[in-house]
């Protein structure tokens, strides 16, 4: 990017990042060749995929070793209007870069007990914040722009909640497939925390990030 875009329609119209909240369209980049393409998901945010590379490698993280792309990019954006994702798993592993903006990442790794993380991507490294978050494979993740970010631009005008907003890339290696991704069912959640003493209570605080089935 060439400059630091105020509001995040500049980004979708300089990104050309598209957003289908029921059946997503991803705008792809395969060998500089731009093509669109249908896949029936569904999204939450805006996305773009930059990049699929041509090469192929087997994926150690699924069953048989199936062939997958060597890697694969895209956009990501979030905003004050769809501020929230829904809890899923990606088996590859997936590098997130910040551009602009604040996004909070909740991690669960699944074990006994299940380990839940909280990261803060952003620009303020000495809080805490961090430029480059690593999930690893098998993990579900969820992200969301921050509830006091959100809370602050409620009480500004219109032109200043478009402002209000992150983008990141995440790169997915080896490369995003959809079979390697699934979201996150309530069974799942339940079954995760049925054994700990405050399971209960992280279940309420995590249900609404559900994705509607």
């Amino acid at each position: 990017m060439h400059h630091t875009a105020n509001t995040y329609q500049e980004l979708i119209a300089e990104l050309n990042l598209k957003h289908h909240p029921e059946c997503g369209v991803l705008y792809c980049t395969f060998l500089d060749t731009p093509n669109t393409k249908l896949v029936n998901i569904e999204l939450t945010g805006y996305y773009a995929e930059t990049d699929r590379q041509p090469y192929k490698v087997p994926t150690p993280f699924v069953e048989g070793t199936p062939s997958r792309a060597l890697a694969t990019s895209i956009y990501y954006l979030q905003t004050y209007d769809d501020p929230e994702g829904y809890i899923h798993m990606n088996k590859s592993m997936t590098y997130h870069v910040l551009h602009q903006g604040r996004v909070e990442y909740t991690l669960i790794t699944p074990g006994s007990p299940p380990r839940v993380e909280v990261k803060v991507m952003g620009e303020n490294i000495s809080a805490g914040e961090s430029r480059l978050l690593l999930v690893p494979t098998n993990v579900w993740k969820s992200s969301r722009l921050l509830p006091e970010d959100i809370k602050s631009a409620s009480e500004e005008p219109q032109d200043k909640r478009n402002k209000c907003f992150s983008l990141i890339t995440e790169v997915v290696v080896p490369g995003f497939e959809f079979e390697d991704h699934k979201y996150m069912k309530m069974q799942d959640l339940e079954a995760l925390f049925k054994d700990m003493e405050e399971g209960a209570e992280i279940v309420e605080s995590l249900k609404k990030r559900i994705r509607p089935e």
